[in-house]
């Protein structure tokens, strides 16, 4: 299709995901490809020792991030954007956003990456027989209430970031199942939250004597292809505000990142996942029954049409690595000016496949932040080697890249190897994977198992949202979302695969022996550095 004719017959489709360091939009033509982007960038704030992005900048963000989508439009095919076919919000899964009956929020956006719900996790994840991780809204919930903090009494409304932008778009409190069952536990069966759990919480809390009950105050639960409703001539002025845009367009629910991941991915079928791998990491591999017993590592979760779904969240990934690129970068530019087409990442990461298998007895951690599935609160970049150790640049830069991805690994060992869990397909995608082979080829050591990378998946979440509000509005009740992905989005593609190497997965074995036998020096710099 023209995408002139597209964008000015109204019949574009919109994405927009708010990512822990860019919020970006996708504008997709009807054959769901890609046609103008827009982004805006931006970081979380550690504010009275909570993460989290003031109300005033996601709001700052989500048009600026517009804005810079009209720009391309305009640049592109001089027109604006007046009427679309369809819009889909997503947003990092999980946090803490309650407002009070006027629609306040109550305290500052407390992020995915918090760190501080450890007793309400526990204690939680007990009374439910279930994994309940941190960074869950119910943990944040319920800490709040440990805690004693004043505003608990006046929640009228909890729900995530997607959640709040969606509502304030379109005056509907709902939430895609896949990202409701990272607020609280859903039932596949019933694709609502798990009334058994709801009702246990109701009775902790009883003694407090609050106002609410936790089912009248969480979003009610959709499925991808339910409508979520429509773009309010408010919420039309809060995302355009130059005002050319239309109200009355038809929103699907509001998604998390992981939910939109599994989609741009076309992983939303069981026996088939994921690996998204930023700033953060996960797994998601889709799974064909319950697994038998609740592990603190693997959080379940659901796809956004409701099938169960085995997560392995990591909360540190690729900052690390970054920071080391940008001082050698730093280093570069001190021998003179550095071509800006030079790719540094490209060059460091390739060199890395000269490195021994085992990164020559090296070891580095990544942990800028806390990492539950590894038992820290917080942590510490740190990067450990003996005099007899093989010290070189590969071996060095090899040892960040399997880093990045050792907690991956020792989570998703729970699944393959003590779960029996069968997969067919893991597609990689995130920034990890954009210099060819690297990334890919150390994940299917790390994983034993082959890996895909798609042209497509560097389009990221705000693609996949884009996806799922297509679903809404051109499928017509016709196919599943698997169908949909597989006959209509992705006609075949499974994208480029790359098998693990032997001396690859004994060499990633050995590392990994090395990297646990290493956790006590990272409690220690916990402990030390304050």
């Amino acid at each position: 299709m023209d995408p002139r004719i597209t964008i000015e017959t109204g019949k574009a489709v919109l994405g927009i995901e708010f990512g822990s360091t860019r919020i970006k939009a996708v504008l997709v033509d009807e054959d769901h490809v890609p046609i103008a982007q827009g982004s805006y960038e931006w970081e979380n704030q550690l504010v009275d020792g909570l993460w989290t992005y003031s109300k005033e900048e996601i709001w700052f963000g989500l048009q600026e991030c517009y804005s810079a989508l009209r720009a391309d439009v305009r640049r592109k095919y001089e027109l604006e954007i007046e009427h679309l076919a369809a819009i889909g919000i997503s947003a990092m899964m999980h946090g803490y956003m309650p407002f009070d009956k006027e629609g306040h929020l109550l305290v500052p956006f407390r992020t995915w990456r918090n760190t501080n719900t450890g007793p309400a996790a526990a204690e939680l994840s007990k009374l439910f027989v279930y994994n309940i991780p941190l960074r869950w809204s119910i943990s944040h919930l319920y800490q709040a209430v440990l805690n004693g903090e004043a505003h608990v009494k006046d929640i009228s409304y909890l729900t995530t970031l997607a959640g709040y932008i969606h509502w304030k778009l379109t005056g509907e409190m709902v939430l895609g199942v896949g990202d409701a069952s990272g607020m609280l536990p859903v039932d596949p069966v019933t694709g609502n939250y798990r009334a058994d759990m709801v009702e246990k919480f109701e009775a902790l809390v009883a003694p407090k004597k609050y106002h609410w009950k936790l089912h009248d105050i969480l979003p009610k639960v959709l499925s991808a292809g339910e409508s979520a409703g429509f773009l309010s001539e408010v919420g039309a002025k809060r995302l355009d505000a130059s005002g050319h845009l239309k109200a009355g367009v038809p929103l699907c629910p509001p998604e998390g990142d992981a939910g939109t991941g599994m989609v741009a991915t076309n992983a939303v079928r069981p026996r088939t996942g994921n690996v998204s791998a930023g700033t953060s990491s996960f797994s998601m591999i889709v799974l064909e029954k319950e697994l038998s017993k609740p592990n603190e590592m693997i959080d379940m979760v659901t796809t956004p049409d409701g099938k169960l779904v085995a997560m392995v969240h990591c909360n540190n990934c690729t900052s690390e690595l970054n920071a080391w690129v940008k001082m050698i970068r730093e280093y570069r530019q001190l021998l003179g000016p550095v071509d800006d087409r030079h790719d540094i990442y490209g060059t460091l990461f390739t060199h890395a496949l000269e490195g021994d298998p085992d990164c020559g007895g090296l070891v580095a951690f990544n942990y800028v932040s806390g990492e539950p599935v590894t038992g820290f609160a917080e942590g510490r970049p740190l990067f450990v080697r003996s005099a007899s150790d093989n010290f070189s640049l590969a071996n060095f830069f090899r040892a960040q890249l399997y880093g990045s991805i050792a907690v991956l690994k020792i989570g998703n060992d729970v699944l393959f190897r003590e779960e029996n869990v069968k997969v067919d397909r893991i597609t990689g995608h995130g920034g990890l994977f954009k210099t060819p082979v690297v990334g890919q080829r150390f994940l299917a050591a790390a994983l034993n198992s082959p890996i895909s990378v798609m042209e497509t998946a560097g389009e990221g979440g705000a693609w996949g949202i884009a996806l799922l509000a297509s679903y809404l509005v051109n499928n017509g009740g016709e196919l599943s979302l698997p169908d949909f992905l597989d006959r209509i989005v992705f006609a075949g593609n499974t994208g480029t695969e790359i098998a693990p190497v032997a001396e690859d997965v004994a060499g990633f074995e050995a590392w990994l022996a090395q990297y646990n036998a290493c956790l006590p020096v990272e409690e220690a710099a916990v402990r030390c550095k304050r």
